[in-house]
């Protein structure tokens, strides 16, 4: 008994700073959320009567906020195809060897060093929905390139509008989807593709039956990096078009039901998108354990 305590309670104590702090900020907070969202707390009165799942049924009812999941899955399609593609090619192109490697690197690496707010104000120039002699930003692009007829009002578009609002992210993104491919092309040892070329596989079959494969793990944690930071976007939206019909997402929802002071509601949302996002990572956390066990 003693010295299983001995083996057992350093350990313990080292780490209990760590699970207090994250059972009261994180699980505590969690369950206080869950606990307003089953409350008839609609104002800043305090709630007088447990509503049970009565808030989440009429969410997912309300048309507003089906329409912002609509939104929010328009972006998060767009956003994780721009990025896994835009960064695996360029990771494609560093990998065949370019001049000046370096700098190219640091250029695409460079955008995630800004913030959303300092970016989609930029972009929410580029993105000006002016059209003909009015135009500026990427409209007034496309006047002066004589690609006039690509001219649209971006973000102003119903639905299709997030695509546009998709862009910002993807550029900002892509950079680091790029060095997570690199590094997994990087680590594929030269030994493999050379013995693959002198077995006379093709390019493309090296590609399918050798490389690939070595970069699966790579993807999988892109994607779910990629998808887990499409369902909080906020600060992009906000900085771009504000709260607004057009371009709502379930975080601005829930700002606006914030600060309408409907704080059951603001709670539901939240849970219902900690929800979603436990649906991307929590399978992710259980692949990953499995393949370390299996690696044993």
């Amino acid at each position: 008994m003693h010295k299983g305590i001995r083996n057992w309670g350093p350990p313990l104590l080292l780490i209990s700073p760590t699970v207090i702090v994250l059972g009261i900020f994180v699980y505590g907070l969690i369950g206080m959320n869950v606990q307003v969202a089953m409350t008839n707390r609609h104002s800043l009165q305090p709630a007088t009567e447990f509503v049970g799942l009565d808030n989440f049924i009429s969410l997912l009812q309300e048309d507003r906020f089906l329409h912002s999941l609509a939104n929010l899955a328009v972006f998060t399609v767009v956003f994780i195809i721009g990025t896994m593609v835009f960064g695996f090619l360029w990771a494609w192109i560093l990998d065949k060897g370019v001049n000046a490697e370096g700098v190219f690197r640091s250029i695409y690496l460079f955008p995630m060093a800004v913030s959303f707010v300092a970016s989609g104000v930029v972009w929410r120039w580029l993105l000006n929905s002016a059209e003909g002699d009015r135009a500026s930003g990427l409209n007034r692009l496309l006047e002066g390139m004589g690609l006039g007829f690509l001219q649209n009002s971006w973000w102003n578009t119903p639905i299709w509008g997030m695509a546009a609002i998709a862009m910002p992210a993807i550029w900002q993104l892509s950079g680091y989807v790029m060095a997570l491919f690199l590094s997994g092309f990087r680590g594929i040892p030269d030994e493999l593709r050379e013995a693959a070329r002198m077995d006379g596989a093709t390019e493309w079959q090296l590609y399918r039956h050798v490389i690939f494969p070595q970069l699966s793990p790579v993807a999988l944690s892109a994607l779910v990096i990629v998808a887990h930071m499409s369902l909080k976007v906020f600060d992009l939206i906000m900085s771009v078009t504000g709260s607004i019909f057009q371009t709502e997402v379930p975080h601005t929802y829930m700002w606006v039901a914030l600060t309408s002071n409907d704080y059951a509601k603001a709670a539901a949302i939240a849970t219902v998108l900690l929800v979603l996002v436990c649906v991307f990572i929590v399978p992710y956390l259980v692949h990953t354990a499995r393949a370390e066990r299996n690696a044993r």
